[in-house]
């Protein structure tokens, strides 16, 4: 049986239950709360009584194999991941996960799906935006329900149906969209973090802006991914948060493994950053293996660095030496995207960021390696 408590909440007959259901997967404490109003006595049978129906229902749907029109959204979640969540990326697990114990858990999945209108649960969606949830977080909202209810569907062999497939969501409002810097900012970005004295976050945001690299795929970057001589760059990993940590993993599609040139700026960066982790290693006593993780914060380059450090570090900067509000390490992505639209061709700008649009382009590799010389010399220009 699960643990529980009272509590008066407001005299004379106003009551608190509060039931422990565990903890999530960051190991804080949840609680179930509830309000009954009566006598004492009465609030200690409730108590009771919710306390045994839990204990009875802490098993997942699926292994009760109870599937039936008083599902919950929550039942379904639950059984969603004991069959199938393990198959999500680490990172999209560990987000989902938040979602659903931040947005979901104590609201629209309390309640029975079969039971749930799409007017429901479009109500339920414009409340999360009403809230201040931006538009990625009600979508990726509606995508767990949408999928818990799917997969609901199937395993009841239709007796559940799915009420958020018809529901359209609510565009958030007040979320300004991530903007692309001018050049000036970004010479001034560049001049303040040399200024800043962090070779590190210099190295990592010089890499963003001159490339256009997912913030994963540097933090991911190897020593022996860089030919130092040419500066030639390979691109065929990724850092992932998950639940029980970092992971690096192969980026999300083929298309997204590439080569590429950086201009002679970066690659001098590089280099101080190559040559600071080699006396950093030497200092204690350890090898740097070719393989290791130029921008990991082990001596000995063992483990990838959190890609959250540099967001983090990032925003400390900004706030430090004024940078606009509006720009952040997503930010650099956009201005290499927009400063290529006059210097190579599209096909050559999409394959440099490493877009899923644009597969036959691998197909043209001597015509794609001399643009992208051609734009990693023209960014480098306007950095200088």
């Amino acid at each position: 049986m699960m643990a529980g408590s009272i509590r008066l909440r407001r005299p004379p007959n106003v009551w608190e239950l509060r039931i422990f259901i565990g903890r999530d997967d960051n190991g804080k404490v949840r609680h179930r709360y509830s309000t009954f109003v009566g006598a004492k006595r009465d609030a200690e049978r409730e108590l009771a009584r919710q306390l045994l129906l839990i204990d009875q229902l802490a098993a997942p749907v699926a292994a009760r194999g109870d599937w039936k029109k008083e599902t919950t959204f929550n039942e379904a979640i639950e059984a969603w991941k004991n069959n199938g969540w393990a198959d999500l990326s680490p990172k999209t697990q560990l987000s989902y996960n938040d979602l659903w114990t931040r947005y979901i858990h104590n609201d629209l999945g309390t309640r029975p799906i079969a039971s749930t209108g799409i007017y429901e649960v479009e109500q339920y969606l414009r409340r999360l935006a009403d809230g201040g949830l931006g538009d990625s977080g009600i979508r990726q909202v509606r995508a767990i329900l949408h999928r818990a209810c799917r997969l609901a569907g199937k395993w009841s062999n239709g007796a559940i149906p799915n009420p958020v497939s018809g529901a359209e969501r609510p565009k958030a409002q007040g979320r300004d969209p991530v903007r692309a810097p001018s050049v000036d900012e970004v010479r001034q970005i560049l001049k303040a973090l040399s200024d800043h004295g962090d070779l590190r976050l210099h190295a990592f945001c010089r890499l963003a802006i001159a490339t256009g690299m997912r913030r994963g795929e540097i933090a991911a970057l190897r020593l022996n991914d860089i030919d130092f001589a040419t500066g030639e760059l390979r691109i065929d990993e990724s850092v992932v948060i998950g639940a029980g940590g970092v992971t690096v993993k192969a980026p999300k599609t083929s298309v997204s493994i590439r080569r590429l040139f950086i201009d002679q700026g970066s690659l001098d960066l590089l280099t101080d950053l190559r040559n600071e982790a080699f006396e950093i290693a030497h200092r204690c006593e350890l090898d740097l293996a070719d393989d290791g993780f130029l921008f990991s914060f082990d001596p000995g380059g063992v483990t990838p660095p959190y890609p959250d450090v540099f967001t983090k570090q990032f925003t400390s900067f900004r706030k430090r030496y004024g940078v606009a509000a509006d720009i952040h390490l997503h930010s650099f992505r956009h201005f290499a995207a927009t400063f290529l639209d006059g210097v190579v061709s599209e096909r050559q700008k999409q394959a440099r960021m490493g877009w899923s649009t644009t597969h036959m382009s691998r197909h043209y590799t001597d015509a794609i390696s001399q643009e992208d010389k051609r734009a990693a010399k023209a960014i480098g220009e306007v950095l200088s």
